[in-house]
């Protein structure tokens, strides 16, 4: 029972990543809104799918546990859960192909509107 207990506490420095996590989000969500660029946009958007991966590692995370596939270990041990590992993994494949398919579409605009700004492209559109 004080296993547990000892690993629901919660202290700053338990909690210092999630605070980490919290700013990015912040961070890419205030880029997201405010910037006129398509580059940076597309930079926030990669900021905020990292920190949606770091926050699912986060949550998997166990403080002291084991590997889950190590067979040698005792089977009441505490181990690392390994689904938000495989989760992040897919979580980084398809940011990779967003990233890869938002920039192409600004290289585009880029060529179609000579311009990466958005009120200008607005504009230019009539």
């Amino acid at each position: 029972m004080t296993g547990l207990i000892a690993e629901t506490q919660l202290d700053f420095v338990g909690n210092a990543s999630y605070v980490v996590v919290a700013i990015l989000v912040v961070m890419s969500l205030y880029s997201i809104v405010t910037q006129k660029n398509l580059i940076k946009i597309c930079v926030a958007l990669c900021v905020l799918s990292s920190a949606a991966n770091l926050f699912i590692v986060l949550l998997g995370y166990r403080h002291g546990g084991a590997i889950p596939i190590y067979l040698h270990e005792a089977p009441d041990r505490l181990r690392v859960l390994p689904t938000p590992q495989c989760l992040t993994l897919t979580a980084i494949v398809i940011a990779l192909a967003m990233t890869a398919l938002m920039l192409s579409l600004v290289i585009m605009i880029y060529k179609h509107y000579g311009t990466l700004d958005i009120d200008e492209i607005r504009r230019l559109r009539g």
